[in-house]
């Protein structure tokens, strides 16, 4: 791998002097230059995600689709979605808004005497090997991401926010953004600090990130794939997520007006078999939120995406008065 980091790095540098060093310094941001030259990173990043998503995900779609799509525009609005976070433009509104905090609360933890968390004090010399370490902070991320989506489900308040997500009735690869931004920040502030607490490298983080979103675009594909009663339970697929997608049973776990639902998992099913949440039932059902249908009192979580974040905001602020 060590061919594609270096093709990555030299693209990312040429991408970085060509455009946008050009464009930072016309603007008078000068000082961010280094900033920029990252955000340049996980601009290449998206733009390869989204190539994959079209050639390969959108293939599966195509030859072997769970329904038919009949609401195109719902599916439009997800891919403005995926636009503004692939394309590096809610990264670059991370920055301005929250970075400068966790550089200060790094600080003030250094200060402080707080050493971060580093693997190579539990199990000296594994960051030595790449891939080894990529595996081992991938299934520390992917254990912190089950338990984050469990709270999304868990608190009333928060899943004022995260209930967009599931609202999409006409679910695909799209779907995976389709999220309150609100409800993205907090996630995202949780990455960032778990990554500088337990001392991920930058370039690992990207990667990290990149893989993860992939994974969870194709499990959000509107396909009837399945990886077989085995694989199923090493790694989650269209069939296990869709599941958790269902409406009720996906965001219920003792039926109508309950909170919770089946099928956490981010990447590993493990996580559900061991703390009882999953199910491996072989069934496509319906996606959406129970209250969004007619004789449930038929809720409007908005078309577009300025109408979602609002109702969002309005449904939160509602549960929390």
């Amino acid at each position: 791998m060590d061919w594609f980091s270096d093709l990555f790095s030299q693209c990312q540098a040429w991408v970085y002097e060509t455009l946008v060093q050009p464009v930072v310094f016309g603007l008078g941001y000068g000082n961010l230059l280094e900033d920029a030259f990252d955000a340049t990173g996980w601009l290449l990043v998206g733009l390869l995600q989204i190539t994959v998503m079209l050639v390969f995900i959108g293939a599966l779609e195509r030859l072997y689709p769970a329904e038919p799509v009949t609401d195109r525009r719902a599916v439009r609005v997800d891919i403005l979605y995926t636009l503004i976070h692939r394309l590096g433009l809610f990264r670059l509104a991370l920055f301005f808004a929250i970075d400068p905090l966790w550089d200060a609360l790094s600080g003030e933890m250094r200060l402080a005497g707080i050493e971060t968390f580093q693997l190579d004090a539990l199990w000296p010399g594994v960051t030595d090997v790449a891939w080894v370490s990529f595996l081992v902070y991938l299934v520390v991320f992917d254990f912190a991401n089950y338990w984050l989506h469990r709270a999304q489900h868990g608190f009333e308040w928060w899943w004022q926010l995260h209930a967009l997500h599931h609202s999409q009735r006409q679910m695909t690869m799209w779907s995976d953004s389709r999220n309150h931004l609100l409800d993205d920040l907090i996630i995202d502030s949780a990455f960032v600090l778990l990554a500088r607490l337990i001392g991920v490298p930058p370039g690992q983080f990207i990667a990290l990130v990149a893989v993860s979103q992939l994974l969870e675009n194709l499990q959000h594909a509107n396909t009837k794939l399945w990886f077989g009663a085995v694989l199923e339970r090493v790694l989650v697929s269209p069939r296990f997520h869709r599941l958790h997608h269902s409406i009720g049973f996906g965001h219920e776990t003792d039926g109508r007006g309950t909170l919770g639902g089946h099928n956490f998992a981010v990447l590993f099913p493990v996580w559900d078999v061991l703390f009882g949440t999953a199910s491996f039932e072989l069934r496509w059902d319906p996606t959406g939120v129970r209250d969004q249908l007619i004789e449930e009192g038929g809720r409007d979580y908005g078309r577009g995406f300025w109408a979602q974040q609002w109702l969002g905001l309005k449904r939160l602020v509602r549960r929390t008065s």
